[in-house]
Protein backbone atom coordinates (compact mmCIF):
# COMPACT_ATOMS: atom_id res chain seq x y z
CA UNK A 1 0.00 0.00 0.00
CA UNK A 2 3.19 2.46 1.13
CA UNK A 3 6.10 3.22 -0.47
CA UNK A 4 8.60 3.01 2.29
CA UNK A 5 11.21 4.52 0.64
CA UNK A 6 9.33 8.03 0.56
CA UNK A 7 8.30 9.52 3.60
CA UNK A 8 5.22 9.61 4.93
CA UNK A 9 3.22 12.50 6.14
CA UNK A 10 2.27 10.35 9.51
CA UNK A 11 -1.11 11.52 9.24
CA UNK A 12 -0.99 14.97 9.33
CA UNK A 13 -3.58 17.11 7.28
CA UNK A 14 -2.25 18.95 3.84
CA UNK A 15 -3.95 21.87 4.06
CA UNK A 16 -4.53 24.45 6.98
CA UNK A 17 -6.76 24.11 9.91
CA UNK A 18 -9.54 26.34 10.47
CA UNK A 19 -8.54 29.14 12.56
CA UNK A 20 -5.31 29.37 11.28
CA UNK A 21 -1.56 28.98 12.11
CA UNK A 22 -2.06 29.19 16.34
CA UNK A 23 -5.34 27.30 16.63
CA UNK A 24 -5.02 23.82 18.63
CA UNK A 25 -6.30 21.85 15.80
CA UNK A 26 -3.32 22.95 13.73
CA UNK A 27 -1.23 21.73 16.37
CA UNK A 28 -2.74 18.53 16.94
CA UNK A 29 -0.79 16.28 14.66
CA UNK A 30 2.56 17.50 15.67
CA UNK A 31 1.95 16.94 19.24
CA UNK A 32 3.65 13.65 19.77
CA UNK A 33 6.94 14.82 18.25
CA UNK A 34 6.51 18.30 20.50
CA UNK A 35 6.42 16.29 23.22
CA UNK A 36 8.81 13.99 22.32
CA UNK A 37 10.99 16.92 21.92
CA UNK A 38 10.06 18.76 25.18
CA UNK A 39 10.56 14.88 26.97
CA UNK A 40 14.14 15.23 26.13
CA UNK A 41 14.75 18.66 27.30
CA UNK A 42 13.08 18.24 30.70
CA UNK A 43 15.35 15.16 31.39
CA UNK A 44 18.27 16.91 29.95
CA UNK A 45 17.65 20.38 31.82
CA UNK A 46 16.72 17.76 35.58
CA UNK A 47 19.79 16.23 34.98
CA UNK A 48 21.88 19.36 34.83
CA UNK A 49 19.82 20.88 37.91
CA UNK A 50 20.11 17.66 40.11
CA UNK A 51 23.81 17.41 39.00
CA UNK A 52 23.56 13.40 37.80
CA UNK A 53 22.05 11.89 34.95
CA UNK A 54 18.29 10.55 35.83
CA UNK A 55 18.77 6.46 34.97
CA UNK A 56 14.90 5.80 35.41
CA UNK A 57 13.86 8.87 33.38
CA UNK A 58 16.38 8.34 30.54
CA UNK A 59 14.95 4.72 30.30
CA UNK A 60 11.17 5.26 30.50
CA UNK A 61 11.43 7.95 27.92
CA UNK A 62 13.08 4.96 25.19
CA UNK A 63 10.12 2.91 25.29
CA UNK A 64 7.66 6.01 25.31
CA UNK A 65 9.70 6.96 21.85
CA UNK A 66 9.66 3.69 20.37
CA UNK A 67 5.73 3.62 20.86
CA UNK A 68 5.34 7.39 19.23
CA UNK A 69 7.50 6.00 16.08
CA UNK A 70 5.65 3.07 15.41
CA UNK A 71 2.02 4.72 16.29
CA UNK A 72 3.81 7.30 13.25
CA UNK A 73 4.94 4.72 11.26
CA UNK A 74 2.47 2.34 11.03
CA UNK A 75 -0.32 2.83 7.96
CA UNK A 76 -3.96 2.37 7.68
CA UNK A 77 -4.97 -0.42 6.01
CA UNK A 78 -1.47 -1.77 5.46
CA UNK A 79 -0.58 -5.74 5.54
CA UNK A 80 -0.55 -7.12 9.02
CA UNK A 81 2.97 -8.36 7.99
CA UNK A 82 4.39 -5.07 7.24
CA UNK A 83 3.02 -3.82 11.06
CA UNK A 84 4.50 -6.52 12.64
CA UNK A 85 7.83 -5.86 10.86
CA UNK A 86 7.70 -2.36 12.19
CA UNK A 87 6.94 -3.26 15.66
CA UNK A 88 9.86 -5.28 15.84
CA UNK A 89 12.48 -3.51 14.13
CA UNK A 90 10.78 -0.48 16.40
CA UNK A 91 11.24 -2.92 19.59
CA UNK A 92 14.63 -4.35 18.78
CA UNK A 93 16.23 -0.92 17.76
CA UNK A 94 14.66 0.55 20.84
CA UNK A 95 16.10 -1.97 22.70
CA UNK A 96 19.54 -1.26 21.47
CA UNK A 97 19.31 2.09 22.67
CA UNK A 98 18.34 1.25 26.33
CA UNK A 99 20.93 -1.13 26.27
CA UNK A 100 23.58 1.52 25.26
CA UNK A 101 21.69 3.93 27.96
CA UNK A 102 22.65 1.45 30.73
CA UNK A 103 26.16 1.20 29.11
CA UNK A 104 26.58 4.71 29.85
CA UNK A 105 25.42 4.26 33.60
CA UNK A 106 27.95 1.66 34.50
CA UNK A 107 30.01 3.58 37.14
CA UNK A 108 33.03 3.13 35.32
CA UNK A 109 31.58 5.35 32.30
CA UNK A 110 30.34 7.79 34.79
CA UNK A 111 33.31 8.29 36.63
CA UNK A 112 35.15 8.83 33.36
CA UNK A 113 33.20 11.41 31.97
CA UNK A 114 31.31 12.60 34.52
CA UNK A 115 28.01 13.55 35.22
CA UNK A 116 27.57 16.35 32.90
CA UNK A 117 29.23 14.57 29.76
CA UNK A 118 27.20 11.12 30.64
CA UNK A 119 23.98 13.61 30.60
CA UNK A 120 25.23 14.93 26.68
CA UNK A 121 26.07 11.53 25.82
CA UNK A 122 22.56 10.18 26.66
CA UNK A 123 21.12 12.85 24.72
CA UNK A 124 22.88 11.71 21.84
CA UNK A 125 22.27 8.67 21.97
CA UNK A 126 18.58 9.55 21.99
CA UNK A 127 19.30 12.10 19.27
CA UNK A 128 20.91 9.22 16.98
CA UNK A 129 18.45 6.52 17.89
CA UNK A 130 15.22 8.98 17.50
CA UNK A 131 16.85 9.64 13.90
CA UNK A 132 17.27 6.00 12.83
CA UNK A 133 13.95 5.19 14.21
CA UNK A 134 12.26 7.88 11.45
CA UNK A 135 14.47 6.68 9.03
CA UNK A 136 13.05 3.11 9.49
CA UNK A 137 9.99 3.81 10.30
CA UNK A 138 9.83 6.28 6.95
CA UNK A 139 8.65 8.99 8.71
CA UNK A 140 9.91 12.24 8.65
CA UNK A 141 8.50 14.07 11.51
CA UNK A 142 10.23 11.53 14.09
CA UNK A 143 13.75 11.68 11.46
CA UNK A 144 13.41 15.57 12.58
CA UNK A 145 13.09 15.47 16.05
CA UNK A 146 16.76 13.52 15.83
CA UNK A 147 18.08 16.34 14.11
CA UNK A 148 16.90 18.81 16.10
CA UNK A 149 17.77 16.39 19.15
CA UNK A 150 21.69 16.59 17.55
CA UNK A 151 21.34 20.38 17.70
CA UNK A 152 20.41 20.33 21.25
CA UNK A 153 23.63 18.14 22.35
CA UNK A 154 26.24 21.07 21.80
CA UNK A 155 23.48 24.07 22.61
CA UNK A 156 23.46 22.26 25.71
CA UNK A 157 27.05 21.51 26.41
CA UNK A 158 27.24 25.64 26.07
CA UNK A 159 24.66 26.95 28.13
CA UNK A 160 26.51 24.23 30.64
CA UNK A 161 29.65 25.85 29.62
CA UNK A 162 28.60 29.46 29.85
CA UNK A 163 25.93 29.26 32.95
CA UNK A 164 28.18 32.13 35.08
CA UNK A 165 28.27 34.29 31.83
CA UNK A 166 24.13 33.46 31.27
CA UNK A 167 24.14 34.68 34.96
CA UNK A 168 26.21 37.58 34.80
CA UNK A 169 24.29 38.54 31.63
CA UNK A 170 20.64 38.34 33.30
CA UNK A 171 21.91 40.03 36.07
CA UNK A 172 23.68 42.82 34.20
CA UNK A 173 20.49 43.33 31.99
CA UNK A 174 17.85 43.26 34.66
CA UNK A 175 20.33 46.29 36.66
CA UNK A 176 19.71 48.03 32.88
CA UNK A 177 16.71 47.87 33.54
CA UNK A 178 15.94 48.94 36.89
CA UNK A 179 18.27 51.84 36.19
CA UNK A 180 16.05 52.70 33.32
CA UNK A 181 12.56 52.39 35.27
CA UNK A 182 14.24 54.38 37.98
CA UNK A 183 15.57 57.35 36.28
CA UNK A 184 11.88 57.50 34.19
CA UNK A 185 10.47 57.62 37.26
CA UNK A 186 12.08 60.55 38.41
CA UNK A 187 11.61 62.73 35.39
CA UNK A 188 8.04 62.60 35.72
CA UNK A 189 6.09 65.18 37.71
CA UNK A 190 4.15 63.78 40.68
CA UNK A 191 0.17 64.33 40.18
Amino acid sequence: MSDRSEFRESGAAAAPAPGGLFAFSTWRAELPYIAMLAAAFIGVAVSNASGHPTTLYWEFLAPVYAVICILSGRVHGEEDTKLWHLIWTQALHWIACVVTMWLLFLPQVRGASGDNGTSLALLAVLALSTFLAGLHAATWRITLVGVLLALLVPATAWLVQSALLLLLLAVVLIGVAVLFIWLRSRGEPAT
